[in-house]
């Protein structure tokens, strides 16, 4: 590898860790957010604020959009909107580390569900007994929460499948943005103004739209720059490291307590996550 090549791939390691450090610490700033605007809020500011930034960069023909089309986009905008709502639900309820562990159970799924390699079901036997060391089942467990978390799960798995069906139709961020805007513009919007109306704090306010610059715009920018700089197998394995990272700011910014089987499961996970999502192809994993 020439040294140019090498200063390219350190580049592109250095954006995927750095979107998502930044996708966590959007997440935490989110939470501290949440006591005054709710999960709600939180979700509609951040929405607009991801709308904004991904037409910025890439603008559908809307009126080149024929029925099918435009059924994929409010079918993904749908799925975008609950996923986010369920993931800061859980957040609230079960801490930002646990939630965001679950939620990686999504793309896992995909992954293994449209492979016929042994390994992928190795990888998923070892995810559910990670999920079983993290949740630790038991009359304390939060079982709304951790169900709560499996929704967004779930609904990443969507967002994965309809990324996929959208691609050929809307290249590149074009099925992305459309759905995003859809949601600000029907959903968003108008829970913002409500919301707004309540007369939250000007700091509720002002945390709600961080969340939005770092888990939405500038992951969006790091993860697009990244995958021109690394392999996608190389991309994927670094962003299965988020829910480590959810853990640390979880600890360090929210003041969550971590405890040994949390980072026992969360590790049996994330391992999982690598080793499935090295067959991923070129474009890697989108991000919801």
């Amino acid at each position: 590898m020439s040294t140019s090549q090498e200063r390219r791939h350190a580049a592109g390691v250095a954006l995927a860790l750095a979107a998502s450090v930044s996708n966590q610490s959007g997440a935490s700033a989110g939470a501290l957010a949440m006591g005054a605007l709710g999960a709600p809020g939180v979700v509609a500011v951040r929405q607009v604020v991801a709308a904004l930034a991904l037409n910025a960069v890439a603008r559908p023909a809307w009126r080149s959009l024929d029925r099918r089309t435009w059924l994929l986009v409010v079918a993904l905008a749908a799925v975008m909107g609950t996923m986010n709502l369920t993931l800061f639900a859980a957040i609230d309820r079960i801490g930002l580390g646990l939630a965001v562990t679950l939620e990686f159970l999504g793309p896992l799924s995909v992954a293994v569900g449209t492979s016929r390699r042994v390994v992928d079901c190795l990888a998923a036997l070892v995810a559910a007994v990670g999920v079983v060391v993290l949740v630790r089942p038991g009359p304390a467990s939060d079982i709304v929460g951790i169900a709560a978390a499996l929704v967004a799960a779930a609904m990443w798995a969507s967002y994965i499948l309809l990324n996929r069906a959208l691609g050929p139709r809307l290249p590149g961020l074009g099925g992305a943005t459309a759905a995003t805007t859809v949601l600000a513009l029907t959903w968003s919007l108008p829970v913002v103004v409500v919301t707004l109306f309540a007369g939250p704090s000007w700091q509720a306010v002002t945390l709600a739209v961080v969340c939005g610059v770092l888990s939405s715009a500038v992951p969006y920018a790091a993860d697009l720059s990244a995958l021109r700089m690394l392999p996608a197998s190389l991309f994927s394995t670094l962003a299965s490291a988020n829910p480590v990272w959810a853990f640390a700011v979880g600890a360090l910014v929210l003041g969550q307590r971590v405890e040994g089987h949390e980072v026992i499961g969360a590790v049996l996970v994330v391992v999982a996550n690598i080793v499935a999502t090295l067959r991923w192809p070129r474009s890697g994993p989108p991000t919801p």
